[in-house]
């Protein structure tokens, strides 16, 4: 299933796609696309309808993150070689952790604000991974059993902020609107493989992320497990997994987002963001 949600920030619809690709509304059947509803008994049931008999939704409507209420949003660093390679970095021992604020969340189209001050506001194309069910101390063997789907997130980041500005890198990576999420979260028995997905980001036309999934360091199972050992993950928690070679601050010279310039990215099978920058006031 592709779920979805759709409507104005901060009063959005939950959905799903039908097999003719439109919207129907689920608002009759689950109250939004978060927490209990993407344990395996709520999607088994909304599997289970006849998606004809829901209401068909009109136009062209907003879609919002495909999920709401996200308690957790956990970022892998470097977790491409190439990509640890392009910035200069080591390959970690041990999946570089680090948060970005749940604040940063947006639509998978949403405009995207560069900060005040900002001088290298940069691109990330990366996996997103859903939790759906409780998940403390799993092992790698039976950490895929606890994803609830998949998405596409854009890790937009800004490199001076992140690098230059002292302390942990979530202050270059929480700014509002650096968290497009969606457009929709594809459930876990929709991707056969996680770790052999296609992935691109184009700026204005110009493809500067072509990648796969198949170069993680760490894979999506290895990052659950490990994370689990150290904090609880909980129905809604976003994982971002790390992001392919390609991003801005790894181009020569150095190529950051200014006001205006077009995104488009997007993961196989997963869905496309477009996204148009502008300057915070």
């Amino acid at each position: 299933m592709k779920l979805l949600r759709f409507g104005e920030a901060n009063a959005e619809k939950p959905g799903v796609l039908d097999a003719d690709g439109n919207i129907r509304d689920l608002s009759g059947v689950v109250g939004d696309i978060a927490g209990d509803t993407l344990g395996a008994e709520a999607l088994a049931k909304i599997a289970a309808l006849d998606l004809t008999s829901l209401p068909l939704v009109e136009g062209n409507p907003r879609i919002g993150a495909c999920v709401g209420n996200v308690g957790k949003f956990i970022c892998i660093g470097l977790n491409y070689s190439d990509h640890a390679a392009e910035a200069g970095m080591e390959v970690p021992k041990e999946p570089v952790t680090f948060f970005k604020a749940t604040s940063a969340i947006c639509g998978p189209n949403d405009e995207i604000e560069i900060p005040r001050g900002s001088v290298k506001t940069d691109w990330e194309v990366e996996l997103g991974v859903v939790i759906g069910k409780h998940t403390k101390y799993v092992s790698e063997k039976g950490a895929l059993d606890h994803v609830a789907g998949y998405c596409v997130v854009n890790d937009l980041s800004e490199r001076d902020f992140q690098l230059h500005r002292s302390g942990q890198w979530v202050k270059g990576k929480s700014a509002d609107t650096f968290g497009p999420i969606g457009p929709w979260l594809v459930t876990r028995d929709e991707v056969e493989d996680p770790q052999n997905l296609s992935m691109y980001l184009e700026v204005n036309g110009h493809r500067y992320q072509d990648g796969s999934t198949k170069t993680m360091v760490f894979d999506v199972a290895q990052v659950i497990s490990h994370l689990s050992q150290f904090m609880s993950l909980q129905p809604g928690d976003v994982i971002s997994t790390g992001t392919p070679p390609g991003v801005g601050m790894g181009q020569k010279p150095e190529t950051y987002l200014k006001p205006g310039d077009k995104m488009e990215l997007g993961i196989e099978g997963l869905g496309v963001q477009k996204q148009v920058t502008y300057a915070a006031d």
